[in-house]
């Protein structure tokens, strides 16, 4: 029955029909065939939903809209483009950079790439770099959104394993910095190659008076991980405070939103919540089936029968974790591997929060890898490219992930020093 579960669910998914769906059909046929009294599972559903750390999803969503309708993200990358812009690879530095601090806001791919993309793409083009370059470059530049906190796989990983998600945002907030890190020394090594333009210098008095004007938008991520990390707040309290502080910035600073606004902003934000929520809900389902048919305690007790060691286990889990990527996406993947993963992982001493990174770093890899990689459809719809274009040029950036994936599971210290910090 496991076998025609998984093989329903893949079918549903090849026929376009939605993942939440996929989920509670392919599930639910195997309880109803098990004798499960499937009155439970609305039930069910509606308490997986019932959990207060999820409400932070909703405000961050929330607030990565307003900043990108507000005005918010064009002050900061104004700001970037007259300090690095006419250095040689300067825009490429400022696009990354304008990802990562997106990135500490709305804890989205998507929207982090759609937001960025949007005013970045035309620019760089405009200024002589290679189009498809750019469009890989900010495809793989908006995969910070869930791995920089606040981050929303990263609050559905705490939600399910039971664990801080303070914790979670601390350890991946070093890998974060890495991989922009990473990206940026790329970015520059390959435009002094192919010596691409660059902006005319900006004055003193420019960079000072932009500096000034992006600071709100500036001092945003500061208050919501500030307020985390210091305790004042939980991460669904400083999601609203988000919420509240970019409205303001947004209506009364750089008067970019009015009232005919509000129900576009809402919408968009509706939609992706619901989405998301509707993911969890039907996951719910899914794992139910699984803990029914006891499918952990099988593959538990298969590993221990195999004597697999913790680095064969996590080469299998990566790549099995890149191939869910090419279909599913991040909510997906946790909501129906970790039930199975986690008694396994605490078994072979792999610790969860080093795990959760390794996770959160491979489903940024599904976010640009082809069929359905997000961020390639946002970058192709802002870009009116077709969709091989931007996937040839998202192929070297997928390799320098992988690197810094690699690095992230040989070395564990830098997901978890600051945990460990934070626990002391």
């Amino acid at each position: 029955m496991e076998w025609i579960v998984f093989i329903l669910f893949f079918l549903l998914l090849l026929l376009r029909v939605p993942v939440a769906i996929a989920l509670v059909f392919s599930a639910g046929v195997a309880l109803l065939d098990s004798g499960f009294n499937l009155d439970v599972l609305p039930q069910k559903m509606f308490s997986s939903l019932n959990v207060a750390t999820l409400m932070a999803i909703p405000g961050f969503i929330l607030a990565g809209v307003l900043m990108s309708r507000g005005g918010i993200s064009q002050a900061l990358i104004d700001a970037l483009r007259a300090w690095v812009g006419h250095f040689s690879g300067g825009l490429s530095v400022v696009t990354i950079l304008a990802c990562a601090v997106f990135a500490a806001i709305s804890g989205s791919s998507p929207a982090t790439a759609a937001a960025i993309g949007s005013i970045m793409i035309p620019g760089m083009v405009a200024a002589g770099y290679s189009k498809r370059y750019t469009m890989g470059l900010v495809a793989a530049a908006g995969t910070l959104g869930i791995l920089i906190p606040p981050s929303i796989p990263l609050i559905v990983y705490g939600t399910v394993a039971e664990e801080s998600i303070g914790k979670l945002f601390m350890a991946g907030f070093l890998p974060g910095l890495f991989l922009t890190a990473v990206l940026v020394l790329a970015a520059i090594i390959y435009a002094r190659i192919k010596n691409f333009g660059r902006l005319p210098k900006a004055s003193w008095e420019e960079r000072w008076k932009l500096s000034v004007k992006a600071l709100p938008a500036a001092f945003l991520p500061f208050l919501i991980l500030g307020t985390i990390y210091m305790g004042v707040a939980t991460p669904t309290e400083a999601s609203v405070v988000a919420c509240v502080y970019s409205l303001i910035v947004a209506v009364f600073i750089y008067r970019q939103i009015s009232w005919k606004d509000t129900q576009t902003i809402l919408r968009e934000t509706v939609n992706t919540s619901s989405m998301i929520f509707f993911i969890i809900a039907g996951a719910t389902v899914f794992g139910l089936y699984l803990t029914n048919a006891q499918v952990p305690q099988e593959i538990a007790a298969w590993i221990m029968e195999g004597e697999v060691n913790r680095w064969t286990f996590l080469i299998a889990c990566n790549i099995l974790f890149f191939i869910m990527g090419m279909f599913l996406e991040p909510t997906s993947i946790i909501l129906i591997t970790l039930p199975i993963f986690l008694p396994i992982i605490k078994l072979l001493g792999i610790d969860v929060f080093h795990f959760a990174i390794i996770m959160t770093v491979n489903m940024e890899l599904g976010m640009v890898t082809p069929p359905v990689g997000l961020n390639l459809f946002v970058v192709s719809g802002i870009s009116r490219a077709k969709l091989e274009e931007v996937v040839k040029g998202v192929i070297p950036f997928i390799g320098l992930m992988v690197l810094v994936l690699i690095v992230i599971i040989v070395w564990p210290s830098l997901s978890l020093w600051l945990p460990v910090q934070m626990a002391n």
